[in-house]
């Protein structure tokens, strides 16, 4: 049994509010894509994870790894004494503000309460993935969102999206998300209305860290795409076309310039 952890978009990112516990007030709109990483169940003695694929060597899977947390917390929630050995292969850049680890938790919580044959209500889920991290709900539901408070508050919104061709790019840096939100100004540039009149409002930050965010950027714009911005904390950025042939140009003319970039052709959910 495998369940897929969709790449997750910010289509916009309004920091709102430094908070008194250190987290930050935000709006924004999340949206996926149609690939992710792949997170497979089979039967096993107690809880395990191996890791697999591209980006395998970056993860670690050891006990404090967001997939064992999600399962042990499942379990615990769900009142069994039951295994499963998980198998993640890893295909999306880690600290690359696209959720890769957020997703993974989030499969889990998704692919176990089958495995398992949980039947627990959609809200157990989502409080579960709350206390995994500020994303997890959101990619928990991976459809698109409008996220708020800490942006694990969530209401459905159709952004008419869905199908959308879409290029990631990503510079083959990692960023620290909490790095770039000690980064942020502090300055609150406004609510969220419009995701394509909004705005990242970590973009600043992130290329303090991260130079090359600016030249991803660039590249991208330069093929006219709808939109192009970065998502999350960074580095990753996104570019959403009107049609496919005008992604996979883009695609064929960033990979012959940046050979040693990351990119993920595939269309939103």
């Amino acid at each position: 049994m495998h369940e897929t952890a969709w790449a997750k978009l910010n289509l916009a990112l309004h920091v709102r509010e430094r908070l008194a516990d250190g987290y930050h007030r935000i709006e924004t709109l999340f949206a996926f894509a149609e690939h992710g990483d792949r997170l497979t169940v089979a039967a096993g003695e107690g809880l395990s994870l191996e890791i697999e694929g591209s980006f395998a060597a970056s993860l670690s899977p050891d006990e404090d790894n967001l997939v064992l947390r999600a399962a042990r917390r499942l379990r615990d929630h769900a009142g069994i004494d039951a295994g499963a050995r998980l198998v993640l292969e890893k295909n999306l850049p880690v600290a690359s503000g696209i959720g890769g680890g957020s997703a993974d938790a989030a499969a889990a919580l998704r692919l176990l309460s089958r495995w398992w044959r949980l039947d627990l209500p959609q809200s157990d889920r989502l409080a579960i993935a709350a206390g995994l991290g500020a994303d997890v709900p959101a990619c928990l539901l991976s459809r698109t969102a409008r996220g708020v408070g800490r942006g694990d508050e969530l209401t459905p919104f159709d952004a008419g999206t869905s199908g959308t061709p879409a290029l990631l790019v990503n510079p083959g840096v990692a960023i620290s998300t909490a790095a770039v939100f000690r980064g942020w100004d502090g300055v609150d540039r406004g609510p969220l209305a419009d995701f394509k009149e909004g705005r990242n409002d970590l973009e600043p930050a992130a290329l303090a860290i991260a130079p090359e965010i600016k030249a991803v950027l660039a590249a991208l714009r330069a093929h006219r795409p709808h939109l192009a911005r970065m998502s999350g904390s960074g580095a990753t950025c996104f570019a959403l076309f009107g049609t496919e042939a005008e992604r996979d140009q883009a695609q064929a003319a960033i990979a012959l310039s940046h050979p040693h970039w990351w990119q993920l052709s595939t269309r939103l959910r």
